[in-house]
């Protein structure tokens, strides 16, 4: 069954606005075969073809000129980046002085973060739904590859590939897994668009994913000012929970902060950690917005989420014992 998941937003008016973000599990086979959105195919699963080699690209603006609503856009990011810094959130020092956790805190966290969804694929549409998932990651070498709107300029372009380089980097070096930036032939798309070119970002996405579901593209067309980023994650249908694409959306009115913000949490999720947790502390998988950037305690997600010990498939129940004991052996066995 596919799955998204995503983080919530609230307008300016209420006391803390927060982000969204989201993360899909599409049927990738049964979207080619069957043609139908939402089901599994039973037939025995197919090995995804290889996608065209794609350029880094840019996509043509619908105008030369950036839209009132665009404009208005990047007015309301920056106000609300401006205040939850001036609340003490969006914070970037990781937690290590106030937010300690231990090995139970962590497993916890790693079940409800990894192996839990919080949204589903409903009638072709995305709803809130949480319910018991099973693990999911990627078994080929991930190739990340940056997308550029007409609207983002050669400055901010340069800008957002050194930060997609370093945080690659790291992602590589926490899971053992080989993950690095192409700029062709990717299969981990990652999308800089301003909002007249997010409207109509149809034909590009089916561009580099050419089995996507219309649901996915609908969703990215129609993404409302309240969602700050999202991405999409793909297997196949009746297969293994192995991803074989993802793309992720990031909106070019964001101010810095929230920019880099977006490409931490989207790229890790689209690894294979699609839900939130409330209890997660230091961490960017809280709907709380404390945190901005990757922190301690999801490097460790991320490395148990790569562990050998842990199998594609696992269940919350099949799962636990190693998660708990990876745990402890990370952490020294502590009870918090």
């Amino acid at each position: 069954m596919p799955q998204i998941k995503q983080r919530g937003g609230a307008h300016m008016d209420n006391a803390r606005p927060m982000r969204w973000f989201g993360v899909s599990t599409i049927p990738w086979v049964a979207v080619v075969i069957l043609g139908v959105v939402g089901c599994a195919s039973s037939s025995p699963p197919e090995t995804p073809s290889a996608p065209p080699p794609q350029t880094t690209s840019t996509v043509a603006a619908p105008s030369t000129t950036t839209s009132s609503e665009s404009l208005a856009f990047a007015r309301y990011y920056s106000a609300v980046e401006a205040r939850l810094v001036g609340e003490g959130l969006l914070r970037t020092d990781g937690g290590r002085r106030d937010a300690p956790f231990g090995a139970a805190t962590l497993a916890a966290n790693f079940e409800r973060i990894a192996l839990f969804n919080e949204h589903t694929l409903t009638g072709g549409r995305f709803v809130a739904q949480q319910s018991p998932s099973r693990l999911r990651r990627w078994e080929t070498p991930v190739r990340v590859q940056a997308h550029f709107g007409a609207s983002v300029d050669a400055t901010q372009r340069a800008a957002d590939r050194a930060i997609l380089n370093t945080y690659v980097t790291r992602l590589a070096r926490l899971t053992g897994h080989p993950i690095s930036v192409v700029n062709t032939g990717g299969n981990f798309h990652v999308l800089y668009l301003n909002r007249d070119e997010q409207v109509a970002a149809g034909a590009l996405v089916r561009q580099i994913l050419p089995r996507v579901n219309d649901a996915t593209v609908r969703a990215v067309e129609t993404m409302s000012r309240s969602i700050f980023c999202s991405v999409y994650a793909f297997s196949e249908s009746g297969a293994r929970p192995v991803y074989v694409a993802a793309m992720a959306i990031i909106r070019h009115e964001h101010p810095d902060l929230i920019r880099r913000s977006c490409v931490h949490e989207e790229i890790a999720q689209g690894l294979g950690l699609p839900n939130d947790s409330p209890a997660a502390r230091p961490s960017i998988f809280n709907d709380d917005d404390e945190f901005a950037l990757l922190t301690p305690h999801d490097e460790f997600l991320l490395r148990m989420l790569y562990d050998a010990r842990l199998q594609i498939g696992m269940t919350p129940d099949t799962a636990r014992p190693t998660v708990r004991r990876i745990a402890a052996e990370y952490l020294g066995g502590g009870s918090s």
